[in-house]
């Protein structure tokens, strides 16, 4: 018995050393957990502490001002514009500088000093249905708490103000509206990304990445055929996922299919980047998966799919901006519930098109140094 112990903390000593000698090694256990830790305590938050709004108040008075007053005063609510127009209150929602928009009609103030009830109205970016609910039921609370204080100054039986909302792109507010186009991107990275990055290290692990490289194959023909294999199966794959939208979520599509798949090809071309770089530093497939993963979990998290990026530190939301999941995911939900064009898409698809630049460069300098 003693001896069967003696073996096992030899052979367990062993399996230590092998681990901890090497330096990848140690980094590979250390590093990823303590950033995930880090990017899952800052950016994974549903709660909302910041909630752009724009004001179109058409008429003046105490009770609007009151009104405007307690929102600016939360410290939740953050007034970003005030416009006076629709057009303009539709350009700062469809661009997502604004969450919410709060319409004060021209008589608000008027009707509750003739203690009659008014309305105002709401409306939500429902592109993102969590988020969109949960700044209603803060917009809700603050227009309770007005309620509650109007009443007690003015001796008001009903409530004085009633709220009525509504919800564009999305009016119920279904969740599967905006989680299952903004999963056209993310589930294209996960298969991409990985597929990509095992490429070279499967060939590696097999013993035919020598044989390969005594082809006639120049090392960008050899990139260049490991990444179109995996570009064709990233497009059937976000075809297989726009398919289930609409054929068995019904989720109506407004948009332009033509625009919607130009804006995933730029986004595979960047995924694809992405996974050669991880695959021409990667000398087994096992280093390919650990790398691959160590990078799907931030670039999942800091996508803004789940939790909204206005939420996250600064120092965050500057790093979502080489996030390609980030854009594709906005061109997906623009493009499928919005139905917007390739004009109101340039915002997204110049960062995504530099971000493949950059990768399929570096892919591509990466492996005629380490070919060579």
């Amino acid at each position: 018995m003693l001896a069967a112990l003696l073996r096992i903390a030899a052979l367990t000593r062993k399996e230590l050393l092998a681990v901890l000698k090497d330096r990848r090694t140690r980094l590979s256990l250390l590093v990823p957990v303590l950033v995930q830790t880090l990017v899952f305590g800052y950016a994974a938050s549903y709660d909302l502490n910041r909630v752009p709004y724009v004001l179109w108040s058409r008429g003046a008075g105490e009770a609007a001002t009151a009104l405007v007053a307690r929102f600016d005063g939360t410290g939740i609510f953050r007034r970003v514009a005030t416009v006076s127009s629709e057009p303009a209150l539709r350009a700062a929602i469809d661009s997502r500088r604004a969450l919410l928009a709060l319409e004060l009609p021209p008589d608000f103030s008027r009707r509750l000093a003739a203690g009659h009830p008014a309305t105002v109205q709401l409306i939500a970016d429902g592109r993102n249905s969590n988020t969109a609910s949960t700044a209603l039921g803060y917009a809700q609370a603050v227009i309770g708490s007005f309620n509650a204080s109007w009443q007690a100054a003015h001796g008001q039986g009903a409530p004085p103000v009633r709220l009525s909302t509504r919800a564009w792109y999305n009016p119920n507010l279904l969740t599967r509206w905006d989680m299952i186009p903004g999963l056209i991107g993310t589930l294209t990275l996960l298969q991409t990304l990985l597929l990509t990055a095992m490429s070279v290290a499967r060939e590696r692990e097999q013993g035919t990445f020598d044989q390969l490289l005594v082809t006639p194959f120049r090392p960008v023909e050899i990139m260049a055929g490991k990444a179109l294999p995996a570009m064709l199966i990233g497009l059937a794959q976000a075809s297989g996922v726009l398919l289930v939208a609409q054929l068995w979520f019904r989720i109506p599509f407004e948009g332009s299919f033509a625009v919607l798949y130009g804006g995933i090809i730029v986004f595979v071309l960047a995924a694809v980047g992405i996974g050669l770089v991880v695959s021409a530093l990667s000398y087994s497939m096992q280093q390919a998966m650990l790398y691959s993963f160590v990078l799907l979990m931030p670039f999942t998290l800091l996508s803004g799919l789940t939790t909204p990026i206005a939420n996250m530190p600064r120092a965050l939301q500057y790093f979502t901006r080489i996030n390609p999941l980030r854009y594709a995911i906005e061109i997906a939900q623009r493009v499928y519930l919005e139905g917007a064009g390739l004009k109101l898409l340039l915002p997204d698809l110049w960062p995504l098109a530099l971000i493949a630049a950059v990768t399929l460069s570096a892919a591509s300098w990466l492996f005629r140094h380490r070919l060579q």
